[in-house]
């Protein structure tokens, strides 16, 4: 017994170890409090009987998941916002100050999706206006040459979670319908996933970006290429993450051409 224990223990410990690795890849410092964090978040988050459930599909003008079927008609960006409403379907309503849609043009070629709001976007009711979000707009300007209007981008939570924490797993599947209405009203040639919960949820799977990136993928027929967030590349700011970003989004543009 005791020594299952002890191989139990070892396996445990493995786990975290691969876990530490893999956020350190994606350039995270933990915070001094990292400590509390976990128990502190299990005593806000609201039990299951209380939890804000993903909105029907029944409630929704245009197909949650999937391109639009037949007899279904490809939604309108209008239509999705217009749905999305004052969400308050997760906890992340309580501390915005603004739900952060999108922002770009409407049937865009090139797609970015990132992962969530942070404190400038927060304010202002638009994503990447931050220090990320100049960084991407000198990306998509000054890298690819297009103005960043001709792009579409936004990310997969609408509202920013506390302290720029990665958003949850309930909070992600309550924007999920709205991410995919975006998705089919823009009809993108390609999407450019910004980081790991952007390519995870887009992929199906817990990636670890530095893995992904620069492979093409694909989302629900969609072709995808994964890529660092910009606030990765401003943490590790080295040539050689500027170089890989750079290749990435030349290979996006390119594949939105005929």
């Amino acid at each position: 017994m005791e020594h299952a224990l002890g191989l139990e223990a070892r396996a445990l410990v493995a786990a975290a170890r691969e876990l530490l690795e893999e956020l350190a890849e994606e350039g995270f410092e933990a915070p001094a409090a990292a400590a509390r964090e976990p128990a502190e978040r299990a005593r806000a988050a609201p039990g299951p009987e209380s939890q804000a459930a993903p909105p029907a599909p029944a409630e929704l003008p245009f197909a949650p998941v999937g391109a639009p079927g037949p007899g279904v008609a490809r939604p309108s960006l209008e239509q999705v916002r217009e749905v999305l409403g004052d969400c308050t379907r997760c906890r992340l309503h309580q501390g915005r100050t603004h739900i952060v849609f999108g922002d770009g043009d409407p049937h865009a070629a090139l797609m970015f999706v990132g992962e969530g709001p942070g404190e400038n976007e927060d304010r202002k009711g638009l994503p990447f206006v931050g220090r990320a979000g100049e960084l991407l707009t000198q990306m998509i300007e000054k890298g690819l040459g297009i103005p960043r209007r001709e792009v579409y981008i936004c990310n997969i939570v609408k509202c920013r979670p506390p302290g720029n924490r990665t958003p949850l797993a309930d909070e992600v599947a309550a924007c999920r319908p709205f991410l995919d209405g975006q998705i089919d009203a823009v009809n993108p040639r390609v999407i450019v996933a910004l980081g790991k919960p952007a390519a995870s949820l887009l992929l199906g799977r817990d990636i670890a970006i530095t893995r992904v990136r620069g492979t093409w993928q694909a989302y629900r027929g969609i072709p995808v290429m994964p890529t660092f967030h910009p606030a990765f590349v401003l943490r590790q700011y080295t040539a050689e993450n500027r170089r890989l970003v750079w290749e990435d989004l030349k290979a996006a543009l390119a594949r939105t051409r005929p």
